[in-house]
Protein backbone atom coordinates (compact mmCIF):
# COMPACT_ATOMS: atom_id res chain seq x y z
CA UNK A 1 0.00 0.00 0.00
CA UNK A 2 2.89 2.30 0.85
CA UNK A 3 4.54 1.85 -2.25
CA UNK A 4 1.03 3.04 -4.07
CA UNK A 5 0.94 6.09 -2.09
CA UNK A 6 4.77 7.29 -2.75
CA UNK A 7 6.38 5.22 -5.35
CA UNK A 8 8.87 7.28 -5.56
CA UNK A 9 11.55 5.43 -3.03
CA UNK A 10 10.69 2.37 -4.72
CA UNK A 11 11.32 3.86 -8.17
CA UNK A 12 14.89 5.36 -6.59
CA UNK A 13 15.80 1.63 -5.27
CA UNK A 14 15.02 -0.05 -8.99
CA UNK A 15 16.78 2.79 -10.58
CA UNK A 16 19.99 2.52 -8.37
CA UNK A 17 21.38 -0.59 -10.30
CA UNK A 18 21.56 1.42 -13.13
CA UNK A 19 23.06 4.61 -12.30
CA UNK A 20 26.48 5.18 -13.44
CA UNK A 21 27.61 6.69 -10.10
CA UNK A 22 31.20 7.40 -11.57
CA UNK A 23 29.45 10.11 -13.94
CA UNK A 24 26.05 11.72 -12.71
CA UNK A 25 26.91 11.68 -8.98
CA UNK A 26 30.45 11.51 -9.43
CA UNK A 27 30.94 14.75 -7.52
CA UNK A 28 29.35 12.62 -4.26
CA UNK A 29 31.46 9.52 -4.17
CA UNK A 30 34.10 8.69 -1.26
CA UNK A 31 36.97 6.79 -2.54
CA UNK A 32 38.55 6.46 0.74
CA UNK A 33 40.08 3.52 2.46
CA UNK A 34 36.11 3.96 4.59
CA UNK A 35 34.41 2.98 1.69
CA UNK A 36 30.74 4.32 0.89
CA UNK A 37 29.06 6.69 3.97
CA UNK A 38 32.08 5.96 5.83
CA UNK A 39 30.76 2.33 6.30
CA UNK A 40 33.54 0.33 4.16
CA UNK A 41 35.04 -3.17 6.06
CA UNK A 42 38.34 -1.45 7.31
CA UNK A 43 41.71 -3.32 7.46
CA UNK A 44 42.94 -4.50 10.69
CA UNK A 45 45.64 -2.32 10.70
CA UNK A 46 43.32 0.59 10.28
CA UNK A 47 40.72 -0.39 13.28
CA UNK A 48 43.48 -0.91 15.69
CA UNK A 49 44.76 2.66 14.94
CA UNK A 50 41.09 3.88 15.37
CA UNK A 51 40.93 2.09 18.81
CA UNK A 52 44.29 3.41 19.97
CA UNK A 53 42.92 7.27 19.09
CA UNK A 54 39.61 6.79 20.49
CA UNK A 55 41.55 5.95 24.17
CA UNK A 56 44.26 8.64 23.82
CA UNK A 57 43.62 11.30 21.07
CA UNK A 58 40.23 11.91 20.76
CA UNK A 59 39.55 12.24 24.54
CA UNK A 60 42.40 15.07 24.31
CA UNK A 61 41.29 17.26 21.33
CA UNK A 62 37.48 16.87 22.37
CA UNK A 63 38.19 18.38 25.64
CA UNK A 64 40.85 20.85 24.54
CA UNK A 65 37.90 22.03 21.76
CA UNK A 66 35.15 22.36 24.10
CA UNK A 67 37.49 24.70 26.73
CA UNK A 68 38.34 26.71 23.54
CA UNK A 69 34.47 27.32 22.82
CA UNK A 70 33.57 28.47 26.69
CA UNK A 71 35.94 29.93 26.92
CA UNK A 72 35.62 32.46 23.59
CA UNK A 73 31.75 31.91 24.18
CA UNK A 74 32.27 33.52 27.90
CA UNK A 75 34.84 36.52 26.40
CA UNK A 76 32.05 37.36 23.51
CA UNK A 77 29.30 37.89 26.38
CA UNK A 78 31.42 39.98 28.40
CA UNK A 79 31.93 42.24 25.04
CA UNK A 80 28.60 42.34 24.60
CA UNK A 81 27.13 43.44 27.75
CA UNK A 82 25.08 46.27 27.87
CA UNK A 83 25.54 46.52 24.11
CA UNK A 84 22.15 46.05 22.22
CA UNK A 85 22.31 43.68 18.99
CA UNK A 86 22.03 45.48 15.81
CA UNK A 87 18.35 44.95 14.39
CA UNK A 88 18.38 45.71 10.15
CA UNK A 89 14.86 45.75 7.99
CA UNK A 90 15.05 41.75 7.79
CA UNK A 91 14.92 41.50 11.12
CA UNK A 92 18.69 40.17 11.41
CA UNK A 93 20.21 40.54 14.86
CA UNK A 94 24.15 40.69 15.07
CA UNK A 95 27.00 42.23 17.28
CA UNK A 96 29.03 42.61 14.05
CA UNK A 97 28.54 46.54 13.38
CA UNK A 98 30.06 46.88 17.30
CA UNK A 99 33.50 49.55 16.78
CA UNK A 100 35.99 49.55 19.30
CA UNK A 101 38.31 47.47 21.51
CA UNK A 102 34.75 45.17 22.03
CA UNK A 103 34.91 44.19 18.45
CA UNK A 104 38.73 44.24 17.99
CA UNK A 105 38.43 41.33 20.95
CA UNK A 106 36.06 39.75 19.32
CA UNK A 107 37.99 39.29 15.87
CA UNK A 108 41.23 38.74 16.73
CA UNK A 109 40.78 36.23 19.36
CA UNK A 110 38.37 34.64 17.02
CA UNK A 111 40.94 34.47 14.65
CA UNK A 112 43.24 33.13 16.89
CA UNK A 113 41.13 30.67 19.05
CA UNK A 114 40.43 29.08 15.35
CA UNK A 115 43.62 28.52 14.19
CA UNK A 116 43.91 27.16 17.43
CA UNK A 117 41.28 24.61 17.10
CA UNK A 118 42.25 23.56 13.59
CA UNK A 119 45.93 22.97 15.39
CA UNK A 120 44.18 20.87 17.70
CA UNK A 121 42.54 18.97 15.50
CA UNK A 122 45.60 17.66 13.45
CA UNK A 123 45.76 20.56 10.48
CA UNK A 124 49.57 21.41 12.48
CA UNK A 125 50.47 23.23 9.28
CA UNK A 126 48.35 24.62 6.11
CA UNK A 127 49.94 25.39 2.65
CA UNK A 128 48.33 28.62 1.35
CA UNK A 129 48.82 30.02 -1.77
CA UNK A 130 48.20 33.66 -2.56
CA UNK A 131 48.18 34.17 -6.61
CA UNK A 132 49.25 37.76 -7.19
CA UNK A 133 47.58 39.88 -9.96
CA UNK A 134 48.69 39.41 -13.77
CA UNK A 135 51.68 41.79 -13.89
CA UNK A 136 52.80 43.59 -17.51
CA UNK A 137 56.26 44.53 -16.32
CA UNK A 138 55.20 48.07 -16.69
CA UNK A 139 55.02 50.39 -13.78
CA UNK A 140 52.66 52.30 -15.51
CA UNK A 141 50.11 50.15 -15.74
CA UNK A 142 50.71 48.63 -12.56
CA UNK A 143 50.08 52.21 -11.14
CA UNK A 144 46.86 52.50 -13.16
CA UNK A 145 46.13 49.21 -12.37
CA UNK A 146 46.37 49.43 -8.23
CA UNK A 147 44.72 53.11 -8.99
CA UNK A 148 41.52 51.00 -10.52
CA UNK A 149 41.12 48.61 -7.34
CA UNK A 150 41.22 51.28 -5.05
CA UNK A 151 38.40 53.47 -7.15
CA UNK A 152 36.40 49.99 -7.32
CA UNK A 153 36.34 49.68 -3.06
CA UNK A 154 36.87 46.58 -1.11
CA UNK A 155 35.87 42.95 -2.11
CA UNK A 156 32.26 42.45 -0.44
CA UNK A 157 32.57 38.86 0.29
CA UNK A 158 34.43 35.95 0.11
CA UNK A 159 33.71 33.18 -2.70
CA UNK A 160 34.45 29.50 -1.69
CA UNK A 161 34.13 26.24 -2.74
CA UNK A 162 32.59 24.03 0.16
CA UNK A 163 33.74 20.01 1.02
CA UNK A 164 33.42 20.47 4.70
CA UNK A 165 32.29 22.16 8.03
CA UNK A 166 35.97 22.53 8.52
CA UNK A 167 35.87 25.17 5.97
CA UNK A 168 33.85 27.32 7.95
CA UNK A 169 36.45 26.98 11.01
CA UNK A 170 39.06 28.05 8.10
CA UNK A 171 37.74 30.81 7.30
CA UNK A 172 37.30 32.26 10.72
CA UNK A 173 41.04 31.90 11.46
CA UNK A 174 41.78 33.65 7.95
CA UNK A 175 39.12 37.09 7.59
CA UNK A 176 36.86 36.08 10.49
CA UNK A 177 33.62 37.06 8.02
CA UNK A 178 29.84 36.64 7.99
CA UNK A 179 28.21 33.34 6.94
CA UNK A 180 24.88 32.20 5.72
CA UNK A 181 23.07 29.93 8.90
CA UNK A 182 19.92 28.76 9.34
CA UNK A 183 17.68 30.91 11.25
CA UNK A 184 17.62 28.32 14.15
CA UNK A 185 21.38 28.81 14.60
CA UNK A 186 20.68 31.58 16.36
CA UNK A 187 18.80 29.84 19.34
CA UNK A 188 21.17 27.20 19.66
CA UNK A 189 23.37 27.36 23.11
CA UNK A 190 26.91 28.83 22.88
CA UNK A 191 27.08 29.33 19.40
CA UNK A 192 23.89 31.05 18.73
CA UNK A 193 25.58 34.29 20.67
CA UNK A 194 28.83 33.54 18.45
CA UNK A 195 27.37 33.36 15.55
CA UNK A 196 25.86 36.80 16.22
CA UNK A 197 29.64 37.94 16.56
CA UNK A 198 30.43 36.90 13.89
CA UNK A 199 27.71 38.74 12.26
CA UNK A 200 25.83 35.83 10.11
CA UNK A 201 22.58 36.20 8.22
CA UNK A 202 19.95 34.03 9.58
CA UNK A 203 17.58 32.02 6.50
CA UNK A 204 14.31 30.49 6.96
CA UNK A 205 15.47 27.51 4.40
CA UNK A 206 12.40 25.26 5.72
CA UNK A 207 10.38 28.25 3.59
CA UNK A 208 9.10 27.11 -0.01
CA UNK A 209 8.06 30.81 -0.55
CA UNK A 210 9.20 31.93 -3.71
CA UNK A 211 8.68 35.50 -3.23
CA UNK A 212 10.80 34.89 0.46
CA UNK A 213 13.90 33.26 -1.33
CA UNK A 214 13.89 36.07 -4.29
CA UNK A 215 13.19 39.06 -1.70
CA UNK A 216 14.48 37.42 1.77
CA UNK A 217 17.79 35.78 1.39
CA UNK A 218 19.02 37.87 -2.13
CA UNK A 219 17.79 40.82 -0.83
CA UNK A 220 19.52 40.86 2.59
CA UNK A 221 22.94 38.80 1.13
CA UNK A 222 22.89 41.80 -1.67
CA UNK A 223 22.69 44.07 0.84
CA UNK A 224 25.18 43.15 3.53
CA UNK A 225 27.19 42.45 0.56
CA UNK A 226 26.90 45.85 -0.48
CA UNK A 227 27.44 47.33 3.04
CA UNK A 228 30.14 45.45 3.45
CA UNK A 229 31.72 46.85 -0.41
CA UNK A 230 31.38 50.01 0.70
CA UNK A 231 32.57 49.95 5.09
CA UNK A 232 35.93 48.46 5.88
CA UNK A 233 34.11 48.17 9.12
CA UNK A 234 31.35 45.77 8.00
CA UNK A 235 32.78 41.91 8.37
CA UNK A 236 32.80 40.96 4.48
CA UNK A 237 30.24 37.82 3.91
CA UNK A 238 31.48 34.50 3.00
CA UNK A 239 29.63 32.46 0.84
CA UNK A 240 29.66 28.79 -0.62
CA UNK A 241 27.33 29.54 -3.89
CA UNK A 242 27.34 25.76 -4.68
CA UNK A 243 24.58 25.50 -1.97
CA UNK A 244 25.94 21.94 -0.92
CA UNK A 245 29.29 20.10 -0.72
CA UNK A 246 31.05 17.99 -2.83
CA UNK A 247 34.24 15.51 -2.47
CA UNK A 248 36.65 18.30 -3.29
CA UNK A 249 37.29 17.17 -6.89
CA UNK A 250 34.49 19.17 -8.83
CA UNK A 251 32.58 22.52 -8.39
CA UNK A 252 28.83 22.68 -8.77
CA UNK A 253 26.61 25.29 -10.45
CA UNK A 254 27.05 28.93 -8.33
CA UNK A 255 23.74 30.38 -7.12
CA UNK A 256 23.16 33.85 -8.48
CA UNK A 257 22.34 35.33 -5.26
CA UNK A 258 26.11 36.22 -4.48
CA UNK A 259 26.62 37.82 -7.26
CA UNK A 260 23.57 40.10 -7.29
CA UNK A 261 25.03 43.00 -5.61
CA UNK A 262 27.84 43.32 -8.67
CA UNK A 263 29.93 43.89 -6.10
CA UNK A 264 33.87 42.59 -5.89
CA UNK A 265 34.60 39.31 -4.54
CA UNK A 266 37.57 37.31 -3.23
CA UNK A 267 37.35 33.82 -4.50
CA UNK A 268 39.32 31.00 -2.42
CA UNK A 269 39.79 27.13 -3.11
CA UNK A 270 39.63 25.09 0.17
CA UNK A 271 41.37 21.28 -1.25
CA UNK A 272 41.95 18.44 1.44
CA UNK A 273 44.57 15.80 0.87
CA UNK A 274 44.47 13.00 2.23
CA UNK A 275 45.78 9.09 2.50
CA UNK A 276 43.58 6.93 4.94
CA UNK A 277 40.87 8.81 5.66
CA UNK A 278 39.04 11.83 3.37
CA UNK A 279 37.77 15.03 5.17
CA UNK A 280 34.87 15.67 2.19
CA UNK A 281 31.78 15.89 4.31
CA UNK A 282 29.35 14.95 1.32
CA UNK A 283 27.67 11.22 1.73
CA UNK A 284 28.58 10.14 5.24
CA UNK A 285 27.22 10.82 8.74
CA UNK A 286 27.74 14.16 10.81
CA UNK A 287 28.88 11.95 14.00
CA UNK A 288 31.38 9.26 11.68
CA UNK A 289 33.09 11.86 10.07
CA UNK A 290 34.12 13.78 13.22
CA UNK A 291 34.82 10.62 14.87
CA UNK A 292 37.46 9.97 12.18
CA UNK A 293 38.70 13.38 11.88
CA UNK A 294 39.35 13.01 15.38
CA UNK A 295 41.22 10.15 15.12
CA UNK A 296 43.46 10.66 12.35
CA UNK A 297 46.43 12.08 14.00
CA UNK A 298 47.49 14.64 11.01
CA UNK A 299 45.19 16.40 8.81
CA UNK A 300 46.03 18.00 5.77
CA UNK A 301 44.93 21.63 3.95
CA UNK A 302 45.72 23.50 0.98
CA UNK A 303 44.40 26.89 0.04
CA UNK A 304 44.65 29.06 -2.87
CA UNK A 305 43.19 32.64 -2.21
CA UNK A 306 43.20 34.02 -6.02
CA UNK A 307 43.80 37.99 -6.93
CA UNK A 308 40.40 40.01 -6.24
CA UNK A 309 37.71 39.49 -8.76
CA UNK A 310 36.29 42.59 -10.45
CA UNK A 311 33.41 42.04 -12.33
CA UNK A 312 32.75 43.56 -16.06
CA UNK A 313 30.11 45.73 -16.82
CA UNK A 314 28.47 42.77 -18.32
CA UNK A 315 28.85 40.43 -15.57
CA UNK A 316 27.65 43.48 -13.39
CA UNK A 317 24.03 43.54 -15.57
CA UNK A 318 23.72 39.91 -15.34
CA UNK A 319 24.67 38.17 -12.38
CA UNK A 320 24.11 34.66 -14.73
CA UNK A 321 27.62 35.24 -16.36
CA UNK A 322 29.20 36.92 -13.49
CA UNK A 323 28.57 33.57 -11.42
CA UNK A 324 29.46 31.91 -14.61
CA UNK A 325 32.57 32.86 -15.28
CA UNK A 326 33.71 33.03 -12.15
CA UNK A 327 32.94 29.63 -11.57
CA UNK A 328 35.02 28.60 -14.77
CA UNK A 329 38.28 31.16 -13.36
CA UNK A 330 38.08 28.92 -10.30
CA UNK A 331 37.43 25.75 -11.59
CA UNK A 332 41.00 26.41 -13.29
CA UNK A 333 43.15 27.47 -11.25
CA UNK A 334 42.21 24.92 -8.54
CA UNK A 335 42.36 22.39 -11.21
CA UNK A 336 38.61 21.51 -10.22
CA UNK A 337 36.26 19.45 -12.57
CA UNK A 338 32.84 21.08 -13.42
CA UNK A 339 29.53 19.52 -12.82
CA UNK A 340 26.16 20.30 -13.91
CA UNK A 341 24.50 18.49 -10.83
CA UNK A 342 23.29 20.16 -7.85
CA UNK A 343 21.69 19.53 -4.43
CA UNK A 344 18.63 17.83 -6.12
CA UNK A 345 21.20 15.19 -7.38
CA UNK A 346 22.89 14.67 -4.17
CA UNK A 347 19.41 14.19 -2.07
CA UNK A 348 18.47 11.42 -4.69
CA UNK A 349 22.00 9.58 -4.71
CA UNK A 350 21.66 9.57 -0.87
CA UNK A 351 18.28 8.47 -1.24
CA UNK A 352 18.59 5.33 -3.38
CA UNK A 353 21.73 4.41 -1.66
CA UNK A 354 20.11 4.35 1.77
CA UNK A 355 17.13 3.10 0.33
CA UNK A 356 19.00 -0.38 -0.14
CA UNK A 357 20.99 -0.01 3.41
CA UNK A 358 20.33 -0.35 7.17
CA UNK A 359 22.28 3.26 7.15
CA UNK A 360 19.20 5.68 6.66
CA UNK A 361 19.04 6.10 10.54
CA UNK A 362 22.59 7.87 10.58
CA UNK A 363 21.20 10.19 8.03
CA UNK A 364 18.28 12.00 9.94
CA UNK A 365 18.24 15.04 8.32
CA UNK A 366 15.83 16.26 5.39
CA UNK A 367 17.76 19.00 4.13
CA UNK A 368 21.44 19.88 3.71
Amino acid sequence: MASEIDPAPTSLEQNVRHVDFEGKFAPFLRHDVYGRFGHGELPWAEKVLIAFAMVTLVPVRLTVCATMLAFYYLVCRVCTLFQAPNRDFAEQEDYAHMNGWRRTVIVNLGKFLSRIFLFVLGFYRINEITVQPHSTGNSRDENEGRELRETRGRPGAIISNHVSYIDIVYHMSSSFPSFVAKKSVAKLPIVGHISKCLGCIYVKRESKSFEYKLRGISAVVARRIQEAHQNKAVPQLMLFPEGTTTNGDFLLPFKTGAFLSRAPVVPVILRYPWERFSLAWESISGGRHALFLLCQFVNRMEVTRLPVYYPSTEEMSDPKLYAYNLRRLMADEGNLKLSDVGLPEKRAYLSALLGNSTLSSDFPWKDD
